[in-house]
């Protein structure tokens, strides 16, 4: 159910609707959980289901006497819904080429991208509109996405496969908060036990999510990073940000560990991505936090756990606790939306300012892709998570049948076999710009010479291979969707 605000407040709740919890309990038989996420009740996404086949009927049942209602008494139940129905918004057209569900409100003039954007990454990413170029038998991009920005990248080789005004500098909402878990996830000890002050949460602020974080308890800082995770939870990030030595040293860090990764397009002012003057990120550059993140063994299980328990109050000696759930709706399904078969994270968010925002990693067929939607405005509900799933279908539909519009680079610190290419990218970095237009809109058919858009080729052939292998280990959680699957991070790898 989504949070009221007024206009004086901003609202920054990532929670949105009520959502189901399958019900299943308990872990595997004999299977310990990794990473020490050791609670019976934290799941993690494996086999996919569907929302609507595990719950019984929710309706109560009318027997036949109930329903000898009187005419007068229906009269004036009709009489009085008549104004709600006179007032009540139409029924958007869904069979045309324009965003699904479009509401009036959301067909408001919408602001057009910079003119000149970063070109990190390759000079045809810098450009407004979508960038794609399709091979034979690729598949066009799916109709009536609605978001500002969005990207679909290979979680392996970092290549581009499509974007839309890919380096336009938005508010991220809670995404930021991707930034946050790489930055401090390193640096705090998961078994590090934390009494909470009231000074910790006094700058939580109004409209935040919360998932439930007391002064005077403590908690594990294996406990608040589900609570990050799952929940959003604002009110864990300070305490967490406190750990770390404030709030200022928190944003100084997380503006150090982005300018590693060159993802120049963001600046961090509140750790927890609650809306800020100035506060910006891109999807280029949630995409590059995202896959960094999903180097992290931690980073991995928290990002995937769809349920666990969070320490609630004391009850005598002992600590009560209550259920949290994941509000990635790709991870838990929600209604008119099913569990992505495949997702393993990674991170959503929502507010005022920021409209809906997404990030997420699904496995296919050993293809492994990341892709971000910022603020899609159909005015559809869910609209972030379904556009995010049509770019997942598109994407692994297409891979190996277009010519990459550009790269996810890597941190300045990676090293690199060919000398020349050591340091960090430079705007000429990546994919060279094309002879022809790459700034294709509707299907976004590119024509450029594709000899000149695989300028990074050279660099892709010297990483050997060399890449961390990583996987997200199933089997010891319950959960909801397939999730086992390895990324390698294919930096290139020091001359050897």
């Amino acid at each position: 159910m989504n949070q009221l605000h007024t206009p004086k407040a901003s609202r920054n709740q990532d929670a949105g609707r009520l959502s189901f919890i399958h019900p299943v309990s308990g872990a595997f038989p004999g299977l310990a959980a990794p990473g020490g996420l050791s609670r019976r009740s934290s799941r993690r996404a494996m086999n996919p289901i569907s929302i609507f086949s595990v719950f019984p009927c929710t309706f109560t049942p009318v027997s036949a006497l109930k329903k000898t209602v009187k005419k007068s008494v229906l009269t004036i139940a009709a009489a009085s819904l008549l104004p709600l129905l006179l007032v009540a918004p139409a029924a958007a057209d869904s069979h045309d080429d324009k965003p699904k569900g479009k509401s009036k409100s959301a067909s408001k003039k919408q602001p057009n991208p910079p003119a000149a954007m970063s070109t990190i990454g390759g000079s045809l990413l810098g450009r407004a509109g979508t960038q794609v170029t399709l091979g034979k038998g690729a598949p066009v991009l799916p109709k009536g996405l609605s978001g500002r920005s969005w990207i679909v990248a290979d979680a392996e080789n970092g290549d581009v496969l499509a974007a839309h005004n890919a380096h336009w500098r938005l508010p991220p909402a809670s995404t930021l908060k991707m930034l946050f878990a790489d930055t401090l996830l390193p640096k705090l000890p998961k078994a590090t036990t934390h009494k909470v002050s009231a000074e910790e949460l006094e700058d939580v602020g109004p409209g935040s999510s919360l998932v439930g974080v007391k002064e005077d308890l403590s908690y594990s800082v294996h406990d608040l990073w589900l609570g990050v995770f799952l929940r959003s939870g604002n009110d864990a990030v300070h305490v967490l940000s406190a750990m770390n030595g404030g709030f200022d040293k928190t944003v100084q860090d997380m503006q150090a560990h982005a300018e590693e990764l060159q993802a120049l397009d963001t600046q961090v002012v509140s750790p927890d991505g609650y809306d800020a003057a100035g506060q910006v990120s891109s999807a280029y550059d949630l995409t590059l936090i995202a896959r960094s993140g999903m180097q992290k063994k931690d980073f991995r299980e928290y990002a995937s756990t769809v349920s666990a328990d969070f320490p609630g109050e004391m009850d005598g000696r002992k600590r009560e606790t209550f259920e949290i759930q994941n509000t990635n709706r790709l991870l838990t399904g929600d209604y008119g939306i099913a569990p992505y078969k495949g997702v393993a994270g990674v991170k959503n968010g929502n507010t005022t300012h920021a409209g809906a925002t997404f990030t997420g990693v699904a496995e296919r067929n050993g293809k492994v892709l990341l892709v971000t939607v910022m603020n899609p405005d159909s005015g559809e509900s869910n609209a972030v998570y379904k556009e995010t799933a049509e770019l997942f279908d598109w994407g692994f539909a297409a891979s190996g049948k277009v010519t990459p519009v550009g790269e996810l680079v890597a941190p300045r610190s990676a090293p690199v076999k060919d000398v020349g290419k050591a340091g960090p990218a430079k705007n000429e970095h990546g994919v060279g710009d094309t002879a022809g237009n790459g700034n294709g809109t509707g299907n976004g058919t590119g024509t450029g010479n594709a000899a000149d858009q695989v300028a990074s080729a050279g660099r892709k052939e010297t990483s050997g291979g060399m890449g961390t292998a990583l996987a997200i280990a199933g089997g010891a959680l319950i959960a909801l969707a397939a999730a086992v699957f390895v990324v390698n991070r294919r930096w290139p790898s020091p001359r050897g």
